[in-house]
């Protein structure tokens, strides 16, 4: 799919933009263009309100988004306290920050303290962990509401288009759990994507997965 991914045009905050540039040559970990890109695509077409992160990093997709909807709020879960403060500095840089619910801490357990309702919900924490997020991200959903998890193919590993290298078996077991869950759940609609390094498009479609709690 090089020739595909070669076609893809970023359209960003020039700020944004420069922010991903120094991220990547510091080593941090961000969405790479394609991916980015399918993600602002879907945010526009379905136009969400509220918007849950995993793993937010230094808060450079959770800007792309919050700048491409105006309207929207992102509640975002990072497990590192460096990524976390950064995060937070970027958006009060980009004006954002009233914007964004940012909480530091282990994603398994604050989402599980959690409760209300998400539109789309951005999975982009660790990987190992996404089966285990699951149940509670289901409950943080109501019907037509839009999961995107990212890097589900982890290098071609798990689709076993790559061999998969002996120390990284266990994550790609847990992932390839994640999308045997997922996709054998008829509450859902699911497609594995061939984007960037594998997206899981996610639509809740069963009415009764909203709760007493995803009544606000």
């Amino acid at each position: 799919m090089k020739y595909a991914a070669d076609l893809v045009q970023l359209h960003i905050d020039e700020r944004i933009e420069r922010l991903r540039g120094e991220a990547l040559s510091r080593g941090i970990p961000v969405a790479d263009n394609e991916t980015l890109n399918y993600l602002l695509l879907m945010i526009s077409a379905t136009r969400p309100k509220r918007i849950l992160e995993i793993g937010t990093a230094v808060g450079l997709s959770a800007a792309a988004m919050l700048t491409r909807l105006p309207e929207t709020h992102v509640t975002t879960i990072e497990l590192e306290e460096e990524r976390y403060a950064e995060a937070k500095r970027n958006f009060a840089s980009l004006g954002l920050l009233d914007r964004v619910t940012c909480y530091l801490g282990d994603a398994g357990e604050i989402l599980s303290m959690m409760d209300g309702c998400f539109d789309f919900v951005f999975l982009d924490g660790p990987k190992a962990q996404y089966e285990k997020y699951l149940f509670d991200l289901k409950r943080l959903m109501k019907a037509g509401s839009v999961l995107f998890a990212d890097d589900v193919l982890l290098y071609g590993w798990v689709s076993g288009a790559e061999p998969t290298p002996p120390k990284r078996r266990s994550i790609v077991d847990k992932i390839r759990g994640y999308l045997k869950a997922v996709t054998e759940d008829t509450d859902f609609l699911t497609s594995v994507l061939d984007i960037g390094d594998g997206v899981a498009l996610s639509v809740l479609v069963a009415e009764e997965a909203k709760n007493e709690g995803n009544k606000s």
